[in-house]
């Protein structure tokens, strides 16, 4: 651990690389020779423009996209998502399938109804209080897209493999996970995620999106609220968050050139959940909250005990530079995320702590 710097388990933002941390600092006066802050540099200058098209070439060399698809940032974060998202594909008399995983999800489709949208919830993993992800899902063929969160951060629940929805385009919010694994990114007609849980900070929403699917955008929407209005003016139709997109182009890098892809990316991530799990599964002091199969890489749920126990756990874990293990506020209990920026040493002081902890007041 760094001097002054404390282990970050918290679910977002998040922790950033110390090497694009490293390398925002020296930026911050005087950007490549500009002599201007990275924050000060107009989005139409060639420093700029730089800086976002080495963004989507790396994003593309990262996920392995073909031409077919375009990389583009948006403000107002996943949430918006929620909500362009029917707006552009679903027309009157065309209905959407929605399987819903947990909070996130069920606002996706909420969004989808406010709007008078048709919307098939296909499957739920409700019953057993999100616990899980569904399987043998009963999707429908006539659907215009098949949404999923790949990844739920509040109960700890991941899809481990990507559902066949035989044609139908997938839509996924991936802000929790995306670039933590490699994966075939062709059947997905359209990918977001929120910036600040895994590859930024707070402020910008990632889109990845087909070239099929822009064909489906209606001109009747507001220019702000069209994906064709961002894919024409390669995302600066508007001021785009610059500084955002700056350090999403950093950690791109980072998970190119110091990491070495999204295969080695799995292997570490791998690697660090399972030696969590491992430890919790070992005894019966913490209890992992989501099932074996559906058990998330980035965002470890666990109960202690009792509420007391919990609260104290966090309380004596910030003393001792383990910061953001509290549980979300809907749910208690306590959780660590461990996104691609945390560290394998993070992971062996973590449950060194956790073991402390136990021996002490189990």
């Amino acid at each position: 651990m760094k001097e002054n710097r404390i282990y970050n388990f918290n679910a977002g933002p998040a922790a950033l690389p110390l090497p694009v941390l490293e390398e925002i600092k020296d930026s911050f006066l005087n950007f490549n020779g500009s002599g201007m802050s990275i924050t000060e540099v107009s989005h139409r200058s060639k420093w700029f423009d730089d800086v976002i098209n080495d963004a989507i070439a790396r994003t593309k060399r990262l996920l392995k996209l073909n031409d077919k698809f375009q990389v583009l940032f948006f403000q107002g974060g996943a949430s918006t998502q929620f909500c362009m998202i029917p707006m552009n594909f679903l027309k009157q008399g065309q209905s959407a399938d929605y399987v819903n995983t947990g909070t996130w999800s069920t606002k996706a489709i909420k969004e989808a109804q406010i709007q008078g949208k048709s919307v098939n919830v296909v499957a739920s993993s409700e019953d057993k209080n999100f616990s899980y992800i569904p399987k043998d899902i009963p999707f429908n063929s006539d659907a215009v897209y098949t949404h999923i969160t790949s990844n739920n951060t509040i109960k700890g629940t991941q899809w481990a493999n990507f559902p066949d929805t035989k044609g139908v385009p997938l839509i996924a919010d991936m802000s929790s996970d995306i670039m933590c694994r490699a994966f075939d990114p062709n059947p997905f007609g359209l990918i977001y995620a929120g910036a600040q849980k895994n590859i930024g900070p707070a402020g910008v929403c990632m889109v990845i999106i087909r070239e099929d699917m822009l064909e489906m955008v209606p001109d009747s929407l507001p220019s702000m609220l069209k994906y064709t209005t961002f894919s024409a003016k390669n995302s600066m139709y508007n001021t785009p968050p610059c500084f955002a997109i700056y350090t999403i182009q950093l950690v791109m890098k980072w998970l190119e050139e110091t990491i070495g892809g999204l295969d080695k990316m799995e292997e570490i991530n791998r690697k660090k959940a399972g030696d969590l799990y491992s430890f919790m599964d070992s005894g019966e002091f913490y209890r992992a909250t989501a099932e074996p199969d559906s058990r998330s890489l980035m965002n470890v749920t666990f109960r202690l005990p009792s509420e007391e126990l919990e609260q104290a756990f966090v309380q004596k874990a910030l003393e001792n530079g383990f910061g953001g293990l509290k549980g979300h506020r809907s749910v208690g209990g306590c959780r660590a995320s461990i996104y691609n920026a945390t560290t394998p040493d993070a992971i062996e002081s973590l449950v060194d702590f956790m073991k402390t902890f136990e021996k002490e007041n189990g």
